[in-house]
């Protein structure tokens, strides 16, 4: 009987039907595998009717470990002395991009801890330099700034934002952020939204305290803000921090919150994650037939590679940036996919129903 009921609602949001959060509990929760495969299986078909079969790649530069927060599952978190810290300087960071744009990679995403040593000055420069000697699509991913700053980097010329929400159980938000709150994360995102950025967040799965009806409520929070980017990986457990000896999160839950986000927002834009490549050395290409459509492959220097830790054991740490690029194309053409050119926009912006046309046409032809 269950299984009849889990399957019809698989079936039922396949075809546009928003599943409600205690649905989604219950696919976090069941233990029945024909149930879980039908649900990858769903959601890989809607990928492939709403955005595509292109894997857009996202050209990374983690540029300082330096971070002024806590969090308690955080390899670069600010009380743990094991790191080798590092800044790179705004034009290293532009020129670490150059490799990138000569293999045509379309978007730069500039990852660092919140290092408040990088001013609105220097970020904008870092901006601009990218604009101005590639013309690719800027990510940034530098934590909570003031709305003027947000303002700032937008009028620069950055196109997208990442700040991930992590957990949407405020209580637990607060056990592993000290100092820091949900309610001002999100303030942080609804702020993003409203000055027009390409907004994105995401979540942990397996944390300490995280619950099924948690992990459906962050499917939900990022459906109804509307974001058009989520980043979802396993909580892998770091040395020098307060999770140290916590159990690692499981690659099959990160892949249900993949496979629901897609058919709850089927234009997201949707990373296989180096972190469920790190769990799984086929989680990225798992993660690809569950209905993800990034990939982001690393062109952090070599020298500070190692330093950004913010898990053990991280995937593809050693290679170069063309031996990931050839991986990463020889995974997509292995699954059938392509490699996506131009900068990769979502296209949620462009589609007021939040549909692709041929979409919502097979979605109204089916009923």
């Amino acid at each position: 009987m269950m299984q009849n009921k889990l399957l019809k609602i698989i079936e039922e949001a396949e075809r546009g039907r928003i599943m409600t959060v205690e649905e989604m509990t219950d696919l976090f929760a069941t233990a029945d595998g024909k149930v879980v495969q039908e649900l990858f299986q769903a959601a890989d078909r809607v990928r492939h009717s709403a955005v595509g079969d292109e894997i857009h790649l996202r050209a990374l530069v983690e540029f300082s470990n330096y971070c002024r927060n806590n969090c308690c599952y955080c390899g670069i978190r600010l009380d743990n002395r094991q790191v080798e810290r590092y800044r790179m300087e705004p034009d290293e960071v532009v020129e670490a991009l150059a490799s990138a744009h000569r293999m045509d990679i379309g978007t730069a995403v500039l990852q660092s801890g919140d290092d408040l040593w990088y001013d609105t000055d220097k970020i904008i420069r870092i901006i601009r330099g990218i604009k101005e000697s590639y013309g690719m699509a800027v990510t940034l991913s530098i934590g909570e700034r003031s709305y003027e700053d947000y303002q700032a980097f937008k009028a620069a010329g950055a196109d997208r934002f990442l700040i991930r929400h992590e957990t949407s159980d405020p209580e637990l938000y607060a056990e592993l952020h000290p100092g820091m709150t949900l309610e001002h994360r999100l303030l942080c995102l609804r702020r993003l939204k409203e000055l027009g950025y390409q907004t994105g967040s995401g979540n942990m799965v397996g944390l300490p305290g995280q619950t099924c009806l948690s992990l459906a409520r962050d499917v939900e929070l990022i459906r109804d803000m509307g974001l058009e980017m989520a980043g979802i990986g396993p909580f892998i457990p770091a040395e020098g921090t307060p999770l140290a000896d916590a159990e690692c999160g499981t690659l099959n839950l990160v892949l249900r919150e993949v496979a629901m986000l897609r058919l709850s927002s089927p234009l997201l834009m949707i990373p296989a994650t180096t972190a469920v490549a790190t769990i799984d050395p086929q989680g990225r290409q798992q993660a690809l037939r569950c209905g993800a459509n990034i990939l982001m492959p690393n062109f952090t220097p070599m020298r500070y590679r190692e330093s950004y830790r913010l898990y053990p054991g991280k995937a593809c740490i050693n290679e170069s940036s063309e031996q990931c690029i050839g991986c990463m194309s020889r995974m997509i053409s292995s699954i059938g996919r392509t490699v996506g050119r131009g900068p990769g926009h979502s296209l949620m912006q462009n589609d007021e129903c939040g549909l692709r046309n041929d979409y919502r046409t097979n979605c109204k032809q089916d009923g």
